[in-house]
């Protein structure tokens, strides 16, 4: 089986969940017999694709490209791809992110994987001028087959996409246990006062105010524990201003960034892992804590209870005061944060990258 991967993702992430998935999953196809899978990104700006052996065609990397030029990259990008791709003549050509119009490739069964529908459950956020729906839409309409990387986000691609359900399938995303899984040894103990962490952007619907608010509001928080940042962007003035007003001394906040293995080893020792966020596609930061023997904490919503299961404590949507108590009870509770810790390992070994690559292979199977 001759499997393509296109260009899209690559050229929009730098590094991120998205390039991640597909260079994941395209690296375990390749152990299975008789199966080929190449990533066709012939100009791309990702890191994790940079330096990738066993690609078809020559690769140029781009640290940057300036706004103005980067329609004319994507489109010079997309050519050559398209021209790579119909030489490997793929039985599954699967896009890595959306479009009006795809790459043509003949006698080709075409597959495309939904992360999410943020954009449709929160129009407002991205204003009337963004076309990701409309793209979507386009890129729905043509595939033979839908891996939704969860079942919420089938539920909601079903919900608001006129798509027949025997189009679709659900297929788990994996974690890293080479990076993020504790080594062997009692969990590591942070150096310094305990913290509790929250991972990636802070935008509207992932509810860093309402950690703010809910951190702010208890005493037990307050004065025993730093709140650590990791990704996203440096802590911007608006959300200093969101800081003080919570009546969180900004020194408390601390902003860090960097490779897998050092958000590893933040994870080892942070007291949790608070993931607010008010909706998700999936939510892999629950896995790589879990792997991290990292306590969880999370929102009761979209798919963050079908990836968490009984090894994360809940709280309602929305609710500051839902949130402090569920994260001071984690805290506060020796052997409750023990049996998430203990449940969260347990969990996490159920997702892996190799399984994932498997029930993608299953599915282009099932379509030829």
């Amino acid at each position: 089986m001759r499997i393509a991967f296109d260009q899209q993702v690559f050229l929009l992430q730098k590094y991120g969940g998205i390039s991640r998935y597909v260079c994941s999953v395209a690296e375990q196809l390749a152990r299975l017999p008789d199966v080929s899978p190449k990533i066709f990104a012939p100009i791309h700006t990702n890191r994790c694709l940079r330096g990738e052996e066993g690609q078809s065609g020559r690769k140029l990397f781009l640290p940057q490209i300036p706004n103005k030029l980067f329609r004319a990259v994507s489109a010079v990008s997309s050519r050559i791809a398209e021209s790579q791709i119909g030489r490997f003549r793929p039985d599954i050509f699967h896009e890595t992110y959306f479009s009006d119009d795809g790459i043509a490739v003949k006698g080709s069964k075409r597959v495309l994987t939904m992360y999410d529908m943020i954009f449709e459950r929160f129009p407002e956020l991205f204003g009337s001028e963004n076309k990701t729906t409309e793209a979507k839409r386009h890129s729905v309409s043509r595939a033979d087959l839908v891996i939704c990387i969860s079942e919420s986000t089938r539920r909601d691609l079903l919900e608001i996409f006129d798509i027949p359900r025997e189009r679709t399938a659900v297929v788990h995303l994996g974690v890293d246990h080479k990076t993020f899984f504790s080594k062997d040894g009692p969990k590591q103990e942070s150096e310094g006062k305990p913290y509790l962490m929250f991972v990636g952007g802070r935008d509207y619907y992932k509810n860093f105010s309402g950690l703010l608010e809910a951190f702010g509001n208890s005493n037990t928080l307050r004065n025993n524990f730093d709140l650590v940042c990791f990704g996203g962007g440096e802590i911007t003035a608006a959300e200093k201003k969101q800081i003080v007003d919570s009546n969180i001394p900004l020194s408390q906040v601390k902003y860090f960034s960097g490779s897998d293995e050092s958000l590893a080893d933040l994870y080892r020792g942070a007291s949790a892992l608070v993931y607010p966020s008010l909706y998700e596609g999936f939510g892999l930061p629950l896995l790589e804590a879990m792997a991290c023997s990292c306590a969880v904490v999370c929102t009761q919503s979209s798919s963050l209870p079908e990836v968490g299961g009984d090894a994360a404590n809940y709280f309602e949507p929305g609710n500051a005061e839902s949130l402090t108590n569920a994260i001071e009870r984690v805290v506060e509770s020796g052997s409750f944060r023990d049996d998430l810790v203990s449940k969260g390992i347990e969990r996490s070994r159920g997702f892996t990258w190799e399984k994932c690559a498997k029930e993608h292979f299953s599915n282009y199977h099932n379509i030829l």
